[in-house]
């Protein structure tokens, strides 16, 4: 039976990330989260499976994400010029967690990672940020090159590990404000689609309402 709202939109969806204080590395793997800092599978709700598990935590100096992706049976198809086409993962956070408002704020941003695609060969990570479609006002994009990133191909897939320093947020500040607005998606030529929350029926890519809430614990 198909069902006119997708159950993914029936729930306010909200989720933890941990505060791991030696994040990041500065040697060997930038990030390497453990098991507990992964964000839940709920794309069974909608009979989808997931490729990818993505991982979250934080420290006062900033916030640490982790893409892996799994399944694959060739390398990743990423181009820096073709963002939004290329294998990859976009985010959205809103560090004031603005449940009520449907345009972005300045607290609003977006990011786009990609495993491959950048340098003169193409084979080295990438990182970008975007304005938020829609955003009710005009704002600086942060400086991304404040972000570290490192990724590395499987035999199955990748993996990508992101370090965004407190900085290049707007409304950083865990202290006073420890929930955020969190969204993904994850894009894969191959594999299809995989978001944390509710799909494309609905515009989560310029609407924070949609977001889910993620809580900075310690």
């Amino acid at each position: 039976m198909n069902q006119i709202v997708p159950p993914r939109f029936l729930f306010r969806w909200s989720f933890t990330a941990k505060k791991l204080d030696h994040l990041p590395s500065t040697t060997g793997r930038l990030l390497d989260l453990p098991n507990d800092c992964a964000l839940p599978s709920i794309g069974e709700l909608d009979q989808h499976s997931d490729f990818a598990l993505v991982k979250l935590a934080w420290n006062d100096r900033g916030l640490a994400l982790s893409l892996t992706v799994s399944g694959k049976t060739r390398q990743p198809d990423c181009v820096a010029s073709e963002l939004l086409r290329s294998d990859g993962i976009r985010i959205w956070i809103d560090t004031r967690n603005t449940q009520t408002v449907h345009r972005a704020t300045k607290f609003c941003h977006q990011f786009v990672l990609l495993p491959a695609g950048g340098g003169r060969k193409r084979t080295e990570p990438v990182v970008e940020s975007l304005a938020v479609a829609r955003a009710r006002e005009e704002t600086m994009l942060p400086a991304v090159e404040l972000v570290q990133i490192q990724a590395e191909s499987t035999t199955n897939g990748y993996w990508i590990d992101a370090w965004f320093p407190a900085e290049v947020f707007t409304g950083f500040d865990p202290a006073t404000s420890p929930r955020l607005g969190f969204h993904y998606r994850v894009l894969d030529a191959e594999l299809g689609d995989q978001t944390l929350a509710v799909g494309s029926e609905f515009p989560y890519d310029s609407d924070p309402s949609l977001w889910p809430t993620i809580e900075l614990i310690a």
